[in-house]
């Protein structure tokens, strides 16, 4: 039992809270109301399942760089806490439990289901070879939008797409921030991210454009569903959070990155998601 709350630990589980929301806004729109029980009891079994995977893998991956990177050399696997078998092994069970979600979800659900996977493997190598590792991440969460409303309707459409890429840039907007704190050790060791080959002050302003771009397209969906005011107001809110978010990071101040990556991108999240909810109750949707 120990080792299993070790694992959970190491995936930080807690950070569900970034890509579920979506998930469940997708599956929202795509519903025009709220989904079934089991409906929406196979997307939440899909989604932590999916997402254990995709940290558990990265975890193993990258062990030898984190071991030799002060920040993440306490992370489980380096430290000795759990071995990369046994991680593997967690892996594995959650990969199971993952496919067997998506086939209850519905058979288009099922056979997309090993795209996640190929994405999340794509990702845990791409600091190996690219500076768009942060896109790829970007990626892996934005599908999470789009495989809630391929659950619900069996179909894709534009407006879901387009809400999948706003997650995206939103993503890749945040982990360039993150990034921002291994910029000297990604130099050192040959790795790869936008911080590393452009700079502090260029990644700020690209990781800003990004949350820009995320922004308006966030908007733009209140013409494409139909959604009311309300939704717009949850739309506003959520860009106070990105200029504050955006406020707390200094070129020759990173020490607030932490709380800029995770609290003000869990509001941003939950915020989407509760105001859609809401903009559909109180026009009698739900």
């Amino acid at each position: 039992m120990e080792k299993v709350k070790t694992f959970f630990r190491m995936i930080k589980i807690e950070h569900s809270l970034f890509a579920l929301p979506f998930a469940f806004t997708g599956a929202l729109l795509a519903a025009r109301g709220i989904p079934s029980f089991w409906e929406i009891f196979w997307i939440f079994v899909a989604m932590v399942n999916a997402r254990t995977i995709a940290m558990g893998l990265n975890r193993v991956v990258d062990a030898e760089i984190d071991s030799k990177n002060p920040r993440t050399a306490d992370r489980e696997i380096p430290a000795g806490k759990i071995s990369r078998n046994k991680a593997l092994l967690y892996i594995v069970l959650s990969l199971v439990v993952y496919e067997i979600a998506t086939y209850q979800l519905n058979m288009l659900c099922f056979i997309l289901s090993p795209v996640p996977l190929i994405v999340f493997v794509v990702y845990s190598y791409s600091k190996r070879f690219t500076s768009l590792c942060h896109i790829i991440l970007g990626v892996a969460l934005g599908l999470a939008p789009i495989g809630a409303w391929v659950a619900i309707n069996g179909t894709v459409n534009m407006g879901i797409v387009l809400l999948g890429i706003a997650v995206l840039l939103w993503v890749a907007g945040f982990d360039i921030i993150y990034a921002l704190q291994d910029l000297n050790f990604d130099k050192n060791y040959g790795l790869f991210s936008i911080p590393a080959k452009l700079g502090i002050k260029n990644s700020v302003f690209i990781s800003r454009l990004f949350h820009l771009a995320a922004f308006i397209i966030f908007a733009y969906l209140k013409i494409y569903f139909g959604l009311g005011i309300v939704y717009l107001a949850g739309v506003i809110l959520c860009g106070l959070f990105m200029l504050y978010e955006h406020s707390l990071i200094k070129s020759d101040d990173l020490s607030r990155v932490n709380m800029a990556f995770f609290n003000m991108n869990a509001y941003i999240s939950t915020t989407i998601f509760v105001f859609v909810f809401l903009d559909f109750l109180l026009r009698g949707m739900i």
